[in-house]
């Protein structure tokens, strides 16, 4: 997995590209853009809760910092980390 952990600043945004019922959960940093792989189906926010899990391990900060502000149905996402 990815170390996304140089972009941990509270305050930051970071877009993410999420491909869901992917075939293994991942993360890869391609340049500027970061695209997450999971296995879960995007029913019901189970993908949305898929994506804060791995993102938030390669960024090395707790779930709750990260909050999903554009993009809940778009596979384009904005996550903000809180303080």
């Amino acid at each position: 997995m990815s170390d996304l952990s140089h972009l941990a600043r509270p305050g930051a945004e970071i877009p993410v590209r999420v491909t869901p019922k992917a075939s293994r959960n991942a993360i890869a940093a391609e340049g500027d853009a970061i695209r997450v792989y999971v296995t879960t189906v995007p029913e019901g926010g189970k993908a949305n809760a898929a994506v804060v899990k791995l993102l938030a391990e390669a960024l090395g900060v707790p779930k709750t910092r990260l909050k999903l502000i554009r993009g809940a149905t778009a596979r384009d996402k904005v996550f903000r980390i809180t303080e």
